[in-house]
């Protein structure tokens, strides 16, 4: 792998399977998980499939393919997407990783955050947040990395971390134990965020994916307030009134505004050519921060 490339790794993505269950068990259904299987089996599949183009551990040390291979198979490429016309990069790419290390921590990621996801609110709902958020890092890539390769599904697993987030926020008054599930919630994220401001590690899709999957959080993962689901068996008198909390459809609507904002100002200023950091001269140091031990190229 050439120097210049991205992966979009989540090293201590470990720490994922210590996120606590601070969902209470309540009369709703509980969904069978498949989609998010189904995402682990084609990016393993993906993967064999680029496999067989490994690089000597000098090239590419996460034992995986070579830039080119990845460029052929559809590595987000900045030149390419914005006067190639190939705009399928920005989804293309989240199917692709750099090498072993890569695939295999991003789907134990996945494994560990997506299944319980899905079980409590469904495969539309996850895979929705799963694909916009994977989506959402490609356009924030895109826009700040020019002048590199980017692969892997980090956006769309911080999107599933993004989306946990709100779910807890915007049914904060449901749960138990709150305290310490938004602290270790809060951890978990930072230490991964943390981590991207290495070199080679692309940031930019982890925070873009972050900030699409926690808006689409309080769109899609409401939960009706404490009793509803019980009105039928209250009297009259005291049956709980409304579904959902005022503050809930606030967020709601609130983060939809920013959500159809937001990627629109990102697509129309990617497509015309544009770089995010002609409008944020600081914002690389949120990509890499460079020391004494590694520089950061542009």
């Amino acid at each position: 792998m050439a120097s210049g490339d991205l992966e979009r790794g989540t090293k201590n993505r470990g720490n994922n399977s210590n996120i606590p269950s601070y969902y209470v068990e309540t009369a709703e259904k509980r969904w069978t998980s498949w989609i998010i299987p189904m995402f682990v089996a084609v990016n393993i599949a993906v993967f064999i499939v680029v496999m067989f183009s490994f690089q000597p551990l000098k090239e590419n040390p996460l034992f995986g393919p070579s830039s080119d291979t990845l460029e052929k198979m559809g590595a987000l490429e900045w030149n390419k997407v914005v006067h190639g016309h190939q705009g399928w990069r920005l989804v293309s790419c989240i199917w692709l990783h750099a090498g072993v290390i890569h695939v295999l921590t991003n789907v134990l990621s996945l494994i560990f955050i997506g299944i319980r996801l899905e079980q409590e609110f469904g495969f539309v709902r996850v895979g929705i947040i799963y694909l916009v958020s994977g989506f959402g890092g490609s356009i924030l890539s895109a826009l700040f990395i020019q002048k590199n390769i980017s692969v892997g599904a980090s956006g769309a697993l911080f999107g599933l971390l993004g989306a946990m987030l709100s779910e807890l926020l915007t049914n904060w008054t449901i749960y138990a134990n709150k305290i310490a599930a938004l602290f270790t919630l809060v951890i978990i994220i930072a230490i991964n965020l943390a981590v991207g401001i290495l070199p080679h590690v692309d940031n930019f899709a982890h925070i873009g994916g972050f900030i699409s999957g926690f808006l689409l959080g309080f769109v899609l993962l409401l939960r009706p307030q404490f009793g509803w689901a019980e009105n039928r068996y209250s009297p009259a008198d005291a049956r709980v009134k409304s579904k959902h909390k005022a503050y809930q459809y606030v967020f709601l609507l609130a983060a939809a505004v920013l959500l159809i904002v937001g990627f629109t100002l990102g697509l129309v200023t990617l497509f015309k050519g544009k770089s995010g950091s002609d409008h944020c001269s600081w914002c690389h140091y949120l990509n890499c921060v460079p020391t004494s031990r590694w520089k950061c190229q542009n």
